[in-house]
């Protein structure tokens, strides 16, 4: 993709073309340098984004598949690319009285990305090691080993975690996370946050998520629907410009 985005126009054809012309293609370097184009050119992006929120069968099927996390932020879908596979993906934490929690629970991917803070201060990161000693409890859960139920969280018995590097992603930085790391991810203030993830293709049927005392594994998203979509990229638009 040349440094001439091609975000500027709803063109999922040339969208579909952009990992394979990067050096890395669609791994960890490649993914890294999209989500630098994207921070490098974020007007552009953002126009792009906007041209979908006026496209009416665009934004119902980004709509469909796209939800709100039960700790209060959306995962927009914007676009799939099937060959090679990959996912652009927008999360939005709306401004609130209070910082979100993010993503509270300590989890690793079964694919690899990269992501920019493209409005907002940023976001706190911080990465997960198994521990013998130290740390705190959680209860260890396994996603995507029931046959009968890949979207089920499987109770792996009780560990220790401890934080083994803190990560603070300011605006316009880009962060890389490969399929062996754990983290949370949570905004660093409760002003409008957003962040744009370039997600390859699946590297690993499963997953772990930990859970601490008390906190439930059942955590189910949210449906978001079209208005929801219209506004969050109304907002993500303006706060750019």
């Amino acid at each position: 993709m040349s440094t001439t985005s091609s975000f500027a126009v709803a063109d999922h054809a040339v969208l579909d073309r952009f990992p394979a012309d990067l050096p890395g293609g669609t791994d960890l370097p490649g993914l890294y340098a999209a989500a630098a184009e994207i921070r490098n050119n974020r007007h552009s992006f953002v126009s792009w984004l906007d041209s979908l929120s006026q496209d009416e069968d665009t934004v119902r099927a980004i709509a469909r598949r796209s939800y709100w996390h039960p700790n209060g932020f959306a995962k927009l879908v914007l676009h799939i690319g099937t060959e090679p596979e990959f996912r652009i993906r927008l999360h939005v934490w709306p401004a609130s009285a209070e910082p979100s929690r993010g993503e509270s629970n300590p989890h690793s991917h079964r694919w690899e990305f990269a992501s920019t803070v493209l409005a907002g201060k940023g976001m706190h990161m911080f990465e997960y090691g198994e521990t013998a000693k130290g740390g705190k409890p959680y209860r260890r859960y396994r996603y995507g080993t029931d046959p009968a139920d890949p979207a089920a969280l499987v109770s792996d018995g009780d560990v220790r975690l401890k934080v083994v590097r803190p990560w603070h992603v300011g605006y316009g930085e880009v962060y890389s996370c490969h399929t062996e790391i754990v983290h949370t991810v949570r905004p660093i203030d409760a002003g409008l946050t957003a962040t744009v993830v370039v997600q390859g293709p699946r590297r690993t049927p499963t997953t772990v998520v930990y859970c601490a005392p008390g906190e439930s594994d059942d955590q189910p998203n949210h449906p978001l629907s079209e208005s929801d979509f219209r506004l969050l990229v109304k907002s993500v638009v303006e706060a750019v410009a």
